[in-house]
């Protein structure tokens, strides 16, 4: 049976090497079964830029390289590591898609996201994605040196996890009404994002017609994978617990 995987929200870091584990099994051993693997965004819990070459990125990409000889690897940027460019992208085996992108999924025409862009009644943040994702912010940030960039990384994800806190669970999730919007620009009925965290698979109604909205699920407490094949959308788990021991092996 033919089919495409798609994950999003790992959030890899040194510090959680359970994730990168069951990751790198999965990589190994059911990823090259696949027809394609998407990953929508957020793969690193931060990004500071490509220059920042080490051992524990070397190993991700690598992983993703030895996939993409036979798996095609496509990336959508998430919150996180919008920073990252070509120059890992190729490094990792990866094809870099734009943050929405229509494909066709055994002849279901699918819009693929990170999904932040949906979230508009967090009007601070997507005040913020604008600056972030235009041409002069992220072209100051990536000329500063890396020291300073690990540092002001460190002070935002120190805010940003003080400001989900005060924020009610609609400011945190996707505003219904964009999610339309969206769908109808793209003349889709399904669409597939990341980024709130809420694995689900939603029904709702766009272009007059039943429509479905798929969430992928994070990768805190275990693997979430989404199985899309031309029968069945399925969204699945990978403990944590079962990754092969070999590949918890990351070089620090």
């Amino acid at each position: 049976m033919k089919f495409t995987y798609f994950i999003s929200d790992l959030h890899l870091s040194e510090a959680y090497p359970d994730i990168t584990q069951c990751l790198l099994q999965f990589l190994s051993t059911e990823a090259p079964q696949a027809d394609a693997l998407y990953v929508l965004g957020d793969l690193f819990d931060v990004w500071i830029g490509d220059d920042n070459v080490t051992p524990f990125n070397e190993t991700i990409a690598a992983a993703f390289k030895k996939l993409s000889q036979h798996t095609p690897v496509y990336f959508i940027h998430g919150n996180r590591d919008f920073a990252i460019r070509e120059g890992w992208t190729n490094k990792a085996g990866m094809t870099l898609l734009p943050e929405q992108f229509v494909v066709d999924l055994y002849g279901h025409k699918t819009l693929l996201t990170h999904g932040d862009e949906l979230c508009t009644l967090d009007v601070e943040y997507q005040k913020f994605r604008r600056k972030s994702r235009g041409w002069w912010w992220p072209k100051l940030m990536l000329s500063l040196p890396l020291w300073l960039r690990r540092r002001i990384a460190e002070d935002g994800r120190k805010k940003s996890q003080l400001k989900q806190q005060r924020l009610t669970t609609e400011i945190m999730d996707v505003t219904p009404q964009e999610v339309v919007k969206v769908m109808e620009k793209y003349q889709v009925q399904r669409l597939i994002h990341g980024h709130t965290h809420r694995p689900n698979i939603h029904t709702l109604e766009v272009n007059g017609k039943p429509a479905t909205r798929v969430v992928l699920g994070d990768w805190y407490d275990q693997g979430s994978i989404l199985k899309v094949s031309r029968g069945a959308v399925e969204l699945e788990r990978r403990d944590f617990a079962a990754a092969v021991t070999e590949h918890s092996t990351v070089a620090k």
